[in-house]
């Protein structure tokens, strides 16, 4: 069987047309998303349920065709295995306790394993069910991010109280950041033994960090996980999105050894082009273009490939499709794409 495309350009082919698949690609934006989120209960309720996480997992691949699907789950399974009263809220996003510097020593990760098992068994679904060519995806958040919503029990618009707790209780950052680090390299060793053909992480906070926080913060604790995947699976292949990290892409990739690299829809061309040479990247058509459709889509989708499709290219957003796209717009983006 000729290797599924994203893993060529993972591996550092130029592959034309390149692969394509959307961050967030199984969400509100599709009616049959909606009616099985209904049925499932809580939004935990669904990342927990095999049955319920793969149907959502296969529906966009079924309507679009995507070159790849991505998990259904959530980056905010880590603190809700250390049992940290994770709740999403109709309106106001995730919620959860917001974690004390003293309470970070007493956190207790052991039970991991058994409350991440339905989890697990969607990966073996997914790669059981979807088409041969299609790759699957699965993924974690990275420590920093996961840890802003940790210190202040939601998210903010920049990320203070996580930034501040950094600043004023090392150690304590240091030892949480140790400790969803290993969580989550355990999380995606057992997602790529299951059936991920590569997984991604996804630093979606990184953009607030200044450079020293950036190095310790973002860049560490990532190195921390692709190492302990790579001892265990050792051709394992590993995307990192660094969000708004901008000026600071390049050190990441060689500071952590990921294999590509994600750009948000912020990234100049030229920017993204110099990453290129050396190694794949992926992105990144801003997500509204998509909402506006006809000629700000094709413009944004012709100068992606036009600035970056003569190298190792995974086509995809800047940052997650939101509720408000329409369907006729992901269908305009792939014919364009593809054709």
């Amino acid at each position: 069987m000729e290797q599924r495309k994203l893993l060529r350009v993972l591996a550092g082919e130029t592959v034309t047309p390149p692969p394509v698949w959307l961050m967030r690609q199984a969400g509100r934006y599709l009616p049959e998303y909606r009616a099985t989120r209904a049925a499932a209960g809580s939004f935990l309720d669904l990342c927990y349920n095999p049955d319920l996480a793969t149907e959502v997992t296969l529906q966009p691949i079924r309507r679009f065709g995507f070159d790849a699907a991505i998990l259904f789950s959530d980056i905010l399974v880590i603190p809700d295995t250390l049992r940290r009263n994770v709740r999403f809220v109709v309106g106001e996003g995730p919620q959860m306790d917001p974690i004390a510097p003293h309470e970070i020593a007493a956190l207790d990760p052991t039970h991991a394993e058994t409350h991440l098992a339905p989890v697990i068994a969607t990966v073996a679904r997914l790669r059981a069910e979807l088409p041969t060519e299609t790759a699957l995806i699965g993924f974690c958040g990275a420590p920093w991010t996961v840890a802003t919503y940790m210190i202040a029990g939601h998210g903010t618009p920049d990320q203070a109280p996580a930034r501040l707790f950094g600043y004023r209780h090392p150690a304590e950052m240091d030892a949480l950041l140790a400790l969803l680090a290993e969580m989550s390299a355990d999380y995606l060793i057992r997602q790529l033994r299951a059936g991920a053909d590569c997984v991604q992480i996804f630093d979606s906070w990184a953009g607030v960090l200044d450079e020293l926080s950036f190095e310790r913060f973002s860049v560490g604790p990532t190195r921390r996980i692709v190492e302990r995947v790579r001892a265990s699976v050792p051709a394992a292949r590993i995307i990192g999105f660094a969000k708004g990290a901008g000026p600071l892409l390049e050190r990441y990739r060689s500071g952590t050894g990921v294999d590509a690299i994600g750009l948000d829809w912020s990234v100049p061309f030229s920017h993204g082009a110099a990453l290129q040479r050396g190694g794949p990247v992926q992105g990144n058509l801003d997500p509204l273009r998509l909402i506006a459709g006809g000629r700000a889509l094709e413009e944004g989708v012709d100068a992606i490939l036009d600035q970056l499709g003569a190298g190792p290219l995974i086509f995809n957003l800047g940052h997650g499709i939101t509720p408000d796209a329409p369907i006729a717009h992901v269908e305009a983006l792939l014919r364009r794409v593809r054709g």
